[in-house]
């Protein structure tokens, strides 16, 4: 019987990547706490650094453009956040007058 190869989320890999890049953890180290081979996430490093398509189905996903989508999400949630402070802060101005 043919073992099925597990897939991993671009999101799972970036986190990955990011353990050796922002937090200096050893790729030996990190891939062992995530159960995974040490030459896979070295070759997830190089293609994020690279930031071009490889096996492993990293899609054009640059450091950069991970960093660029993950603020613009934050900055929706926060413009979010400031619409309904503002309405909070009028309902209550009404209600204190």
């Amino acid at each position: 019987m043919k073992k099925q190869r597990k897939k991993y989320t671009q999101e799972f890999k970036e986190e990955a990547v990011k353990l050796i890049t922002e937090q200096g953890y050893r790729v030996t180290e990190a891939a062992r706490n995530l159960g995974i081979n040490e030459n896979m996430l070295g070759r997830w490093k190089r293609e994020l650094e690279e930031g071009g398509e490889g096996a492993s189905g990293l899609q054009g996903g640059t450091v950069m453009q991970a960093e660029l989508k993950r603020l613009r999400k934050e900055n929706k949630r926060l413009k979010m956040e400031r619409e309904i402070l503002k309405k909070a802060a009028a309902f209550f101005a009404k209600e204190t007058s």
